[in-house]
């Protein structure tokens, strides 16, 4: 291929071109202050472009979700029926840090942005939600029939969520600096602790069956340890694990 051919000088794609000026008007002059016109007209496209692409101005924010979430999807959909079901639920979840983790200036900047904007924490947390029911929808088929099937599902799906997002968080706040794969997998092995199999025991063993007696009263990693939490029945899930997390700290 000769050198006039190559494409340093060709235009990105129109989607990516329509991100780019937003984010550029985002951080000059604030989300509230600028409109779609002022995008479409920095990126050079109609409003009809812009509408192709982005629902409205929100979804420009997030270009990469829906994308992410079909690969969530399919990831889970293709789980052979020998996958031990915590441990799949937890590596789809390692497919949404590696989006973020691809453009950490981008990641850093939407999260601080969706800091300053509360419209965009309340449209971040739908599309958490949309990750959580995914991974619950792949836990219920796995778990159907068993005794309290949904119930577990649901309950290690948001264990499953509120884990990476501590990690994605953590790494966020570092500028995307920290090694964000250890920090997500250090988050991700409590869960996988909590509810996952134990070598060579049952698949996707229930909480209270094999192992999670580890976490609330049983051994730990070693013969010796005993690690005992005491929590308010009503205290919601992310509180729960924060208090694990914090009980292991001092372990």
């Amino acid at each position: 291929m000769s050198s006039s051919s190559a494409a340093p000088s060709a235009k990105p794609p129109m989607r990516d071109a329509l991100v780019a000026a937003a984010f550029r008007l985002f951080l000059e002059r604030g989300y509230e202050q600028t409109t779609v016109d002022d995008i479409v007209s920095l990126a050079g496209v109609g409003r009809r472009s812009f509408f192709r692409y982005f629902p409205s101005k929100e979804d420009v924010v997030f270009p990469d979700h829906e994308g992410c979430l079909a690969d969530m999807t399919a990831f889970l959909a293709a789980g052979a029926p020998e996958c031990e079901p915590v441990r799949r639920v937890c590596d789809a979840a390692r497919l949404v840090l590696r989006m973020y983790a691809e453009n950490p200036t981008f990641s850093v900047q939407r999260y601080r942005l969706t800091k300053q904007v509360p419209g965009l924490r309340a449209y971040e947390l739908s599309v958490v939600w949309r990750y959580e029911r995914a991974l619950a929808e792949y836990l219920r088929g796995r778990y159907a029939g068993r005794p309290d099937g949904t119930l577990r599902a649901d309950v290690i799906a948001a264990a499953v969520v509120a884990a990476h997002n501590n990690a994605l968080r953590s790494w966020l706040r570092s500028q995307g600096r920290s090694d964000a794969e250890q920090t997500v997998d250090h988050a991700l092995g409590y869960v996988q602790a909590a509810f996952g199999a134990a070598p060579g025991g049952p698949a996707g063993r229930a909480p209270g069956e094999a192992g999670p007696a580890a976490l609330f009263g049983g051994p730990v990693e070693h013969p010796d340890d005993v690690v005992v939490l005491v929590s308010r029945r009503d205290a919601p899930l992310w509180r729960v694990v924060q208090e694990i997390e914090t009980a292991f700290g001092r372990a």
